[in-house]
């Protein structure tokens, strides 16, 4: 089979297309023929400077949709040439994929493998920042960076599901503004004069809730726009800053409080929270509730095209790599 790997860390060519030994299920798994793998900054950050990965060589990929080709011993609930979409710990970038499972799960009603491929990191994670960590009630309000990533995009529409008064996003630049004013959106701000711009639009309350992807200096300022009793949830480091630690001095006097969330470690640690959350969220797609435009598309020798638009900040929406028809 064919797969995508990695033999050194560094920029998007050392991406190369390998002939490789396909793979057989083990306990508890299950194999998929590979149609569509989604493209994530962990993706990126892998291949650059080794996140999450144990040794080289390296085959990225965290989400991914198709049939399932054989189930391994144990496996109840899933069987060969079911339709099913992935979430793994890596490996999703290769024609057959091996996942447990636990995070393996077959297609909502109405729904087909090039969407699913969206589903397995994105609308989980977004669902938990604003419901079961960042715990967002109706009338309050929101602020999330990355706005029109993938995260970002469902975000905003989850939010004004919820009966979020008002959603304010946060882009890189004013070229991506557009796309989050078209998903939940009221107002988005650049990354730059976000602070002010929000004490700006709440009179100087702040906010309630603030979904936060960047760390580094970003979340400290983050924090400093919440509302009394507001909340902050990490969900990454895109900056690359050295973790800050929040004390006692920035939290007690206005009772503001910090939480986290990474999907993948949740799959590691509670796999059956991880899919009651994926089930939850997979029907506020199917229902139609959230849409996650898939705004590019690459063949899987094409992966590193994926990761250079990615890289450059300039992408919005999802991106995905076609694997077979």
């Amino acid at each position: 089979m064919r797969a995508v790997e990695f033999q050194e860390y560094g920029a998007p060519e050392v991406l190369k297309v390998v002939e490789a030994e396909t793979p057989e299920p083990g306990p508890g798994q299950v194999t998929i023929d590979a149609v569509y793998a989604g493209v994530n900054f962990a993706d990126l950050k892998a291949r650059a400077e080794g996140y999450r990965v144990e040794s080289l060589p390296y085959r990225p990929g965290l989400e991914v949709s198709g049939r399932v080709r054989a189930v391994g011993d144990g496996v109840e609930g899933l069987r060969p040439g079911q339709e099913v979409a992935a979430l793994v710990g890596g490996g999703a970038y290769a024609e057959v994929v091996v996942a447990d499972a636990v995070t393996v799960f077959p297609l909502p009603e109405g729904l087909d493998l090039r969407t699913s491929a969206t589903l397995p990191t994105v609308v989980p994670t977004a669902h938990a920042l604003l419901h079961e960590v960042g715990r967002l009630r109706a009338g309050e309000t929101v602020l999330v960076h990355g706005a029109a990533g993938g995260i970002g995009t469902v975000a905003g529409q989850l939010a004004r599901a919820a009966g979020a008064s008002a959603v304010y996003g946060v882009v890189s630049s004013a070229a991506k503004a557009e796309h989050a004013l078209k998903h939940g959106y009221d107002e988005v701000f650049t990354t730059d004069t976000f602070a002010d711009d929000v004490r700006r639009v709440t009179g100087g309350r702040g906010v309630d809730l603030v979904l936060d992807p960047v760390g580094g200096d970003t979340l400290q300022r983050g924090l400093d726009t919440l509302a009394v009793f507001g909340r902050l949830v990490s969900f990454g480091n895109a900056s690359g800053s050295e973790p800050w630690h929040v004390g006692q001095p920035e939290l007690y006097a206005r009772g503001r409080s910090v939480g986290g969330f990474s999907v993948l470690s949740l799959a590691q640690s509670a796999p059956e929270a991880l899919r009651a959350l994926a089930e939850r969220a997979f029907r506020t797609v199917a229902d139609g509730t959230v849409n996650l435009p898939v705004t590019a598309e690459f063949a899987l020798s094409e992966a590193a095209e994926a990761h250079r638009l990615m890289g450059g900040r300039t992408s919005t929406g999802k991106l995905l790599l076609r694997i077979s028809g």
